[in-house]
């Protein structure tokens, strides 16, 4: 049974060669770009494709900020895949944003939001939840107790896809979810 009482935080179970950079923090694009430089030079990648791979973590970044994003992780998939690591975002929708109804009707808006989904409503041991899966992505809504919205664990797996051994990690990742009470 899940509590009704809202959690003061959450906790996830993130492997350690995970890059973690903290929305919530001013020096989020300093701590980015680190990323992209790290990457770019064990790759030698030519300044276009610097360039291009800086240019689209940030706007991925920046739309995660604008939408309630509170961490996001990046990870190489594979040793090929230089330019396009895989991501999870971290974001928090508050109640407002939502229909009424909880996690079915936003299983519903979601089904209709995104019709070549497949959008689930798995068993998960922090609460309710909508899994929403396509070719290259996961997309976890876990409802906060007390009604407070959901957590939305946004995975981009671009080389492997989501029904490969990176998408069983980052599936392993999102069941780790759990709330923390002080």
């Amino acid at each position: 049974m899940v509590s009704e009482t809202p959690p003061d935080d959450y906790r996830l179970l993130v492997p350690r060669d995970w890059f973690r950079i903290d929305l919530c923090q001013d020096r989020w694009r300093p701590q980015l770009k680190l990323y992209a430089d790290r990457r770019a030079a064990a790759h030698r990648m030519p300044s276009a494709t610097r360039a291009e791979l800086w240019k689209a973590l940030r706007n991925v970044t920046e739309a995660g900020v604008a939408k309630g994003a509170l961490e996001i992780y990046l990870r190489a998939d594979t040793a090929e895949s230089a330019v396009t690591p895989v991501s999870l975002l971290v974001s928090l929708m508050a109640t407002g944003e939502l229909p009424d109804g909880g996690a079915d009707s936003l299983a519903e808006l979601l089904a209709g939001r995104h019709p070549a989904a497949t959008v689930t409503r798995p068993e998960h041991p922090a609460g309710p939840a909508v899994l929403v899966t396509t070719a290259e992505s996961l997309d976890l809504y876990v409802e906060i107790p007390g009604r407070r919205g959901f957590l939305h664990l946004s995975f981009r797996i671009p080389v492997s896809g989501s029904t490969g051994p990176m998408g069983e990690l980052c599936r392993a990742i999102g069941d780790s979810l759990r709330w923390s009470r002080t």
